[in-house]
């Protein structure tokens, strides 16, 4: 597996992530790019300044995978987003697109790299819930119903540091994590 740079001119693998992002949020996030030209605006964007757009591809130039990152504040980058192929998931290839945009991000100056995961789907227990009323004892108590994602980059060192109520719609809420890079 290779990690580079996806580039404007890379139109092969466009297609292919274009193709990923559709399929591999069309389950529990449908609306984050329900088309194909819904995604590839989000890939046109993530060519803008300010970005940092990698790939993951094999031998044969199969896409496996693709993560953004937008630099946000100061020194604060946001991941956005993170996809890999479902078939090929579990196979170490998220995380090694985390850690390389981890890398990409220090080497700009970034301290922290923060990121958003919705529960669209009722994946936690901080889904269905008030989140104005006890906010913090819901998220000290949080637990993952449905492979939410949010354990994933647990273990890749984000700690849950808050989370935006209703962010999509009523009892669907955006869980906000955040790590130091570097």
């Amino acid at each position: 597996m290779d990690i580079r740079d996806l580039t404007s001119d890379d139109h092969e693998a466009i297609r292919q992530v274009a193709e990923l992002l559709v399929e591999g949020f069309s389950l529990h996030w449908p609306d984050a790019w329900p088309t194909l030209e819904s995604a590839m605006e989000e890939l046109q964007e993530s060519f803008e300044d300010g970005w940092i757009s990698r790939v993951a591809v094999d031998d044969n130039g199969l896409v496996l995978g693709w993560i953004g990152g937008q630099h946000s504040y100061a020194r604060v980058w946001e991941l956005h987003p993170l996809v890999v192929r479902p078939n090929k998931q579990r196979q170490g290839i998220g995380r090694a697109l985390v850690t390389d945009l981890d890398a990409q991000v220090h080497k700009k100056g970034a301290l922290t790299l923060m990121l958003g995961t919705d529960d669209e789907d009722n994946m936690t227990t901080l889904s269905g819930v008030d989140l104005y009323v006890d906010t913090w004892e819901h998220l000290a108590n949080i637990q993952n119903l449905r492979n939410h994602p949010y354990e994933f980059y647990q273990k890749l060192g984000y700690a849950i540091v808050g989370v935006i109520p209703d962010a999509n719609g009523i009892g669907k809420p955006d869980i906000v994590m955040a790590k130091r890079v570097g």
